[in-house]
């Protein structure tokens, strides 16, 4: 009789999927878990989770993702690109630069950055 780990491995809901992004220089792989199996081995699925995406499974259907980061610093960039009050202030700076409110890199005065540059001032006449 076959143990249960030698069956996952050709259970549908075990394949690696890759799928085409519109770069051609790497893919992203695509693995479906059935939400039975998640629960049975997490830690391992997260390990996977690091490297490739994780799609959960309730019933054959897509019901979650699992994501997973190799190093605090992807744990930290993945905070910072959810995070709503970073993505509101993206959009706000978009729109503003989008109706010309914007400063120019060259208007910036070097030694103090939140600073721009002051015209240089005219002698009274």
């Amino acid at each position: 009789m076959t143990s249960r780990k030698q069956q996952s491995k050709f259970l549908s809901s075990s394949k690696k999927r890759t799928r085409r992004t519109g770069s051609t220089k790497k893919e992203l792989r695509i693995r479906e878990v059935a939400l039975a199996k998640v629960k049975d081995d997490l830690s391992k699925y997260l390990r996977l989770a690091a490297r490739e995406e994780i799609v959960i499974t309730r019933h054959g259907r897509p019901a979650g993702v699992l994501i997973g980061f190799e190093s605090e610093d992807d744990w930290f960039d993945y905070r910072i690109e959810n995070h709503p009050e970073f993505l509101r202030q993206i959009a706000e700076a978009r729109s503003a630069l989008q109706k010309g409110l914007g400063i120019r890199l060259e208007d910036l005065d070097p030694g103090r950055p939140n600073k721009t540059l002051q015209p240089p001032s005219r002698p009274p006449r």
